[in-house]
């Protein structure tokens, strides 16, 4: 996707609206332009990659990126693979199946970079996105028994659960 005809209709309105205004206002105006609009590109990029969050959130197990290709955003859709699995042991009584057309939270974590990169190496290995590669993954060690616990006895999640 081609940023440029966005950022130079930006400028065309500001010129023309600088043309009503007088000579000062339009040598001004076009002072101001040409540094905006790397800000103007950061924007765009800032309103993209939130509306591809949004998307995401109706696409789960699904996702949406959006790339830099050299100046350029480029959105990468992510499906959820077709992939038949065996069919996993029975989770306890007590716990209910997860539900994958559920509702979708958000949360937001900060891995330290050398961690992100290992995750994101992982996800493409498994062809998933990242998200759906960290839901997996989450769900796995939450069905875990933790270390000192009994194994009929799953993690409630939490430091003291």
């Amino acid at each position: 996707m081609e940023l440029d005809g966005y950022v130079d209709r930006l400028r065309s309105q500001f010129a023309a609206i600088s043309d009503v205004a007088g000579e000062d206002v339009r040598d001004v105006a076009e002072r101001l332009v040409t540094p905006l609009e790397s800000t103007v590109r950061l924007v765009l990029l800032e309103a993209l990659a939130a509306a591809a969050d949004e998307i995401t959130l109706d696409l789960a197990p699904g996702s949406v990126h959006v790339r830099l290709h050299g100046s350029d955003p480029e959105f990468v859709v992510a499906t959820a693979p077709a992939v038949s699995t065996p069919e996993p042991p029975a989770t306890p009584a007590t716990t209910p199946p997860p539900d994958p057309d559920g509702p979708v939270a958000r949360i937001n974590f900060r891995p330290p970079e050398h961690l992100k990169s290992r995750i994101e190496e992982a996800a493409g290995r498994d062809g998933l996105s990242v998200n759906t590669w960290l839901s997996r993954t989450v769900a796995a060690a939450l069905d875990q028994p933790a270390p000192g616990r009994p194994a009929n006895e799953r993690s409630r999640g939490g430091w003291f659960g």
